[in-house]
């Protein structure tokens, strides 16, 4: 199992920024993916997830109404629209991949539920 994760930046305040994460050697459609970001200092936190099987998401309350995610099964990838970004934004961004698609029953912003992860990608929000 294998994730990739791309499209990380440097952006300006209000800006917007697409981060893929690309699976191989398993397919997607009965897993759940989830996005998650760590900052200097922090904690790393669920961002939002999808479960592949029926394209349920859920977000973080921070992220709501400016982030998207979405699937494309056939590519076997997730994509995170970031959208009117702010300098909080700022961090390193994962994806992570949970066998049992507990993003289904509303567990898919918890670290603790993924399996496997991919290396970060940074994205940084200044001006």
């Amino acid at each position: 199992v294998q994730l990739q994760a791309s499209g990380g930046g440097r952006v300006q305040p209000g800006g917007s920024l697409r981060l893929s994460c690309v699976a191989s050697e398993f397919t997607l459609d009965y897993f759940a993916i989830g996005w998650f970001r760590q900052a200097p200092g922090k904690e790393r936190e669920g961002v939002p997830c999808i479960s592949s099987r029926d394209g349920i998401t859920y977000y973080a309350d921070s992220v709501k109404g400016r982030f998207a995610i979405s699937g494309d099964n056939a590519k076997n990838t997730v994509y995170l629209q970031m959208n009117s970004l702010k300098p909080e934004d700022t961090a390193v961004y994962y994806c992570a991949t949970d066998l049992s698609d507990n993003c289904r029953y509303g567990l898919g912003l918890e670290v603790i539920e993924y399996d496997y992860w991919g290396q970060g990608t940074q994205v940084t929000v200044s001006s």
